[in-house]
């Protein structure tokens, strides 16, 4: 299994030229951040909240090296962007909404009871953020949660992915997980922030 530096190794060599030509047409960072979030968001709530899950996750999978490219287009152009990380982190959480949200509607309109771990997996994945960047803005850190935002789109990803190729119960199954997990990851970080003031 790759480690993380490996990891990146193999991703650049598929990003870094597409990076660079980006940087060349004077494509900024944040410009291919909100496109991303824009293609994700309306992916989703054209696609999934009307059960077109094969054709919605690839469209998505495309818009989702956006994740990659920003960060790569920040660091080529070496221009200093201190807003950057505030912008891609608020429409991480734009596109959290959309993706999880566009699934619930789907269950809603087919009246399934998978519409409440849906909704469950949406809010919980706000909190999940917010935990975080309240916990830091009280310069209380936290690196604990079982379920952080690459796990639980690649899981939403492969749920749809698969349902899409006709596993039907692949996203019922994946949703459900996705509840567990969300939630307990809001408790870890909510102990976590408690243990760590208290010291």
């Amino acid at each position: 299994m790759l480690d993380n530096h490996q990891a990146r190794s193999v991703v650049s060599k598929f990003i870094d030229p597409i990076a660079n030509q980006l940087v060349k047409y004077g494509v900024s960072a944040n410009l291919v951040t909100v496109i991303g979030t824009v293609g994700i968001s309306v992916s989703a709530m054209i696609f999934f909240s009307v059960g077109k899950f094969f054709t919605g996750t690839v469209i998505i999978l495309l818009f989702v090296f956006s994740d990659l490219l920003d960060g790569e287009v920040a660091r080529i152009s070496e221009r200093p962007n201190p807003i950057g990380a505030f912008l891609d982190s608020t429409l991480d959480r734009v596109t959290d909404a959309a993706l999880f949200g566009s699934v619930a509607i789907f269950y809603a309109n087919q009246d399934s009871w998978l519409f409440n771990p849906a909704l469950i997996s949406a809010f919980a994945a706000q909190f999940i953020s917010y935990i975080k960047a309240k916990a830091e803005s009280q310069q209380i850190k936290i690196q604990v949660g079982i379920a952080e935002r690459p796990e639980r789109v690649i899981l939403l990803l492969v749920g749809t992915g698969f349902t899409g190729l006709g596993i039907e119960f692949a996203l019922d199954y994946a949703i459900v997980v996705l509840a567990v997990i969300t939630v307990i990851t809001v408790l870890q970080r909510m102990v976590a922030a408690f243990q760590a003031s208290s010291k």
